[in-house]
């Protein structure tokens, strides 16, 4: 058995020289293991897990570079933790959301709902597909004067790529829009309209809300321009909103609440639960069996509901498919749009 001599050692560590060679023999011993091991070296890091900063920063440079087109662009607010989760709250225009990501940096949530305060008073998901009865035109139930009813809430870019497509169809065939409503999903609370993405998208529904209602005439070319940017105040100056009319509305339950009242009544009525919802002749239907979320598509889907089509029916419109989200052009490039006709904004589940 090997022997140790304490007093050997003693001496050996007293002897400065002694003390300082051996610190830079461990320094190369360490330094050679670092060597060796730098080619597994991600992989230690991956396990540990990415920092919550390095897992926002992707997050963002994903919504930039795959879901958001145009000049629009997604910035990081602040980021942490909660439930297991990285929080990132993120903005995008005037509008702020709060978004989660896997702490791996390998999964990400646009938005996830807190399962314990979820009520059935309000719509709960942004999703890309409605559960749809009608697969074909023969199927489309028919009338003399059909509506087609998009509902959608302000934040959702898949909402804002349905009102891109609408507002696609009324510019080109002003006619259409004697046939086309858009209608808005969630609830009043306590006296106050609440929706999916909190309080600013609440309350940019009640205005365009106000505005289809009692300022028609200025609803399509003011949705036009806030889906390029979001900017409510410029959008409402550049076209002409009657902005005394429009706070009256919106301060007076009578009017602006009533109004959505009647929207958030249908909700239900419908059982609309996704943003966009497309609700033809009092059945849901899905544009994605009529050629997607262009305007050729949706015109074509509007068009099976009639008994005698109109003169716009037979024109000829845009079928690339309308960019997500807020965008300065109708469409997006193919590898900015890639997918999202199945995308959606899925809640995640905390564990």
């Amino acid at each position: 058995m090997m022997k140790f001599d304490l007093g050997a050692i003693t001496r050996f560590l007293k002897n400065k020289n002694n003390l300082l060679l051996l610190v830079a023999m461990l320094i190369i011993i360490f330094g050679g293991f670092l060597v060796y091991t730098n080619v597994n070296f991600g992989k230690y890091l991956s396990f540990m897990g990415m920092s919550p900063e390095a897992v926002a920063n992707k997050s963002i440079e994903y919504l930039n570079k795959n879901i958001l087109t145009g000049t629009t662009t997604a910035s990081l607010v602040k980021f942490g933790t909660e439930n297991g989760l990285v929080k990132i709250t993120i903005k995008i225009g005037a509008n702020q959301f709060d978004s989660y990501a896997t702490k791996d940096g390998k999964m990400f949530f646009p938005e996830a709902f807190k399962l314990d305060e979820i009520t059935n008073t309000a719509p709960t998901a942004d999703n890309s597909q409605p559960t749809a009865t009608a697969k074909t035109c023969e199927d489309v139930k028919k009338s003399d004067k059909p509506i087609l009813e998009a509902y959608v809430v302000s934040a959702c870019p898949f909402g804002l790529q349905m009102q891109r497509v609408l507002a696609d169809i009324v510019k080109s065939q002003p006619s259409a829009a004697l046939s086309i409503k858009v209608m808005y999903m969630g609830a009043i609370t306590g006296g106050k309209i609440t929706a999916m993405h909190g309080d600013a998208e609440a309350q940019e529904n009640l205005k365009q809300i106000c505005i289809r209602d009692e300022q028609n005439s200025k609803y399509w070319n003011y949705v036009s321009c806030y889906m390029q940017k979001g900017d409510t105040a410029g959008c409402l100056a550049s076209t002409g909103v009657d902005q005394a009319k429009l706070n009256t509305c919106i301060s007076d339950p009578g009017k602006g609440l009533a109004y959505a009242q009647k929207d958030f009544d249908l909700n239900t009525k419908y059982n609309v639960t996704g943003s966009p919802t497309l609700v033809l002749a009092g059945e849901q239907v899905s544009e994605f069996d009529f050629g997607g979320r262009t305007s050729e598509g949706v015109k074509s889907l509007l068009c099976c509901g009639f008994n005698t089509k109109p003169g716009f029916c037979s024109a000829k419109l845009n079928t690339a498919s309308a960019a997500s989200s807020f965008s300065l052009t109708y469409a997006a490039d193919a590898s900015a749009n890639a997918g999202s006709n199945a995308a959606n904004c899925a809640p995640a589940t905390p564990q």
